[in-house]
């Protein structure tokens, strides 16, 4: 599986959409990566909440990760089992650019994407509600993974 945040990636801004452009935070930002169904499921709770919730998400080329951008400094605390947060400290990386990612065979590199842009969000989700909503996410698969 790839992770958006633990690669090595050369960022290159995404084609310009019908409507604004979007701006960037204000600040740099860290990103928790976790698996596509987790995080697809973590954005419905979140998005459902009394009141939705959640910044920017971005996916690899491949769809099997999504990254949540979260406010810079929560990686340091960042201990959730099955994900990871890593810190960008503003290493130039700035939204809303995308990364490249490698294919799996090394091949040509395929972009990344939005699944929230950041013009249709908060500007970062924050990292306590977003940790209860993977866990609800978590809870949820293992249940109907167990009804079959």
């Amino acid at each position: 599986m790839s992770e958006i945040g633990s690669q090595s990636a050369t960022w290159h801004a995404p084609a310009p959409d019908a409507g604004t452009t979007p701006q960037p935070p204000a600040e740099p930002w860290d990103l928790v990566t976790v698996p596509v169904r987790q995080g697809l499921e973590a954005v419905d709770i979140l998005r459902r909440g009394s009141t939705p919730a959640v910044g920017p998400v971005v996916h690899d080329g491949a769809c099997d990760t999504l990254g949540f951008l979260v406010p810079p400094g929560t990686a340091a605390a960042w201990d959730m089992p099955g994900s990871a947060c890593t810190r960008t400290s503003g290493r130039g990386l700035r939204l809303p650019e995308l990364p490249e990612l490698p294919e799996p065979t090394g091949d040509t590199p395929r972009p990344a994407g939005w699944l929230l842009p950041p013009k249709d969000t908060d500007p970062v989700t924050d990292p306590v509600v977003l940790r209860e909503a993977l866990g609800e996410a978590a809870r949820l698969i293992e249940a109907a993974d167990g009804c079959h």
